[in-house]
């Protein structure tokens, strides 16, 4: 293995607590759909948490998103969220998604990067639901 993390707790691998919608505007039509226009504090987002107990040689984490559990995933980290090396601390990490469509359920994952380039996946796949369900006609 090419670098090593110890994991306190990941609370990626439960959706319920791992991941919270932040009160927000309806995107147009019915409260489904991109939210490309509603400003961005004021969309629906999704918040992954994850602790390292400690870390070695960690340069950081890509999460990717997928809209079914096998896939296809995307990258949706524009660049890394920085890892701290080689430390004994705990570190605490979150990314938030705010590209989402509330009524979509996703899947999302982490990877760690080495200092040296390689990359593993950190957290199995998880699910997250909708955060809300398409208006009755």
């Amino acid at each position: 293995m090419p670098f090593l993390h110890r994991v306190l707790y990941v609370l990626l691998a439960l959706p319920a607590m791992a991941f919270a919608a932040a009160p927000s505007s309806a995107p147009a039509g019915g409260g489904c759909g991109s939210q490309a226009k509603i400003a961005p504090a004021q969309r629906v987002k999704n918040t992954a948490h994850w602790t390292t107990a400690s870390e070695e040689n960690n340069f950081g984490y890509d999460v990717y998103r997928g809209e079914s559990e096998k896939g296809p995933f995307a990258k949706l980290t524009k660049t890394p969220i920085l890892g701290n090396g080689t430390t004994l601390e705990t570190h605490n990490y979150a990314f938030v998604d705010d590209t989402i469509d509330p009524c979509k359920d996703y899947w999302y994952y982490v990877e760690s990067i080495a200092t040296d380039g390689s990359r593993e996946k950190f957290t199995p796949v998880f699910h997250v639901p909708a955060k809300r369900h398409p208006a009755k006609p």
